[in-house]
């Protein structure tokens, strides 16, 4: 079992944690309703690549293990919910290192499938921020990707840089790592000084 492994079921767990807090803010749900929204913000992104790429079976079907650290996730967003509804910034902080770990990660998945680089970061940032969305329209949210803070953005940089130093010749390892610092530095300068694109348009 190697260390990226782990970390990806940490992060599915904590993207299951977000969807399970997520949904019952917006109402009373049974376990199911919860368990489901949390379901989906964990795997809805990493699904929607692979169903695009071609590539089965999905991952949480090849690997139950994905599916007992998303009951895991739920489990404990139960047990601590009040203490976690009051560590928002905590939470923050682990949802920007899953949208970075998983962006890089679904990039390289995208590239070993043989397409386009462009369509590569595009799928990297697919598997980042699709389950987020997901979640936000199954709750009646205004989905993260239309929040003004840079949040999609950041994923794209991340993985375009990546392609770069990839193209440039950079062991995977150090690339993986600035890539990933990346999108978390974008991401939390973005949220912390509000920075955002321009407006498409002003009226």
């Amino acid at each position: 079992m190697n260390i990226q492994y782990v970390f990806e079921l940490i992060g599915t767990g904590f993207f299951a944690v977000s969807g399970a807090l997520a949904a019952n803010e917006k109402s009373n749900p049974d376990w199911f309703g919860v368990t489901f929204i949390g379901f989906i913000t964990a795997i809805g992104g990493g699904s929607i690549r692979d169903m695009l790429l071609g590539s089965y079976p999905l991952v949480w079907i090849g690997n139950v293990a994905f599916l007992y650290a998303i009951l895991t996730g739920v489990v404990l967003a139960s047990l601590f919910y009040t203490r976690l509804k009051k560590l928002r910034r905590t939470l923050f902080i682990f949802d920007t290192f899953g949208i970075a770990l998983f962006t890089i990660l679904g990039t390289e998945k995208a590239l070993l499938m043989g397409v386009h680089p462009m369509v590569a970061a595009i799928m990297g940032m697919f598997s980042a921020i699709m389950g987020g969305v997901i979640r936000d329209v199954l709750t009646n949210q205004t989905p993260i990707l239309f929040h003004k803070e840079i949040y999609a953005t950041a994923c794209l940089a991340g993985a375009f840089v990546y392609l770069l130093l990839d193209r440039f010749g950079l062991d995977r390892n150090p690339n993986f790592l600035l890539s990933g610092l990346l999108i978390l530095i974008v991401r939390i300068l973005a949220v912390k000084y509000r920075l955002s694109l321009p407006k498409f348009k002003n009226e």
